[in-house]
């Protein structure tokens, strides 16, 4: 099962309603708010790859006020 961690950059004072989105999503297997150079990092699993990268796509990225994102593919678990 494909795994991936994504950070993400959000709208100064939008952090707390990105996370509680995110949390939202069934695909979505940890989300936590971090210090550092992005503001969000989440754990996204999915059946396939295909799918992996719709998740993000079309749903995580497109949660509002999400800025940007970098998606990390795990390669070994």
């Amino acid at each position: 099962m494909p795994i991936a961690f994504v950070l993400l950059t959000v709208e100064p004072g939008k952090e707390e309603d990105v996370l509680n989105k995110l949390k939202t999503l069934p695909e979505i297997m940890e989300a936590h708010r971090v210090y550092g150079v992005y503001d969000t990092v989440v754990k996204v699993n999915a059946p396939t790859p295909e799918k992996l990268k719709e998740i993000i796509t079309w749903k995580v990225r497109k949660v509002e006020n999400v800025k940007s994102t970098l998606t990390m593919l795990v390669v070994e678990q």
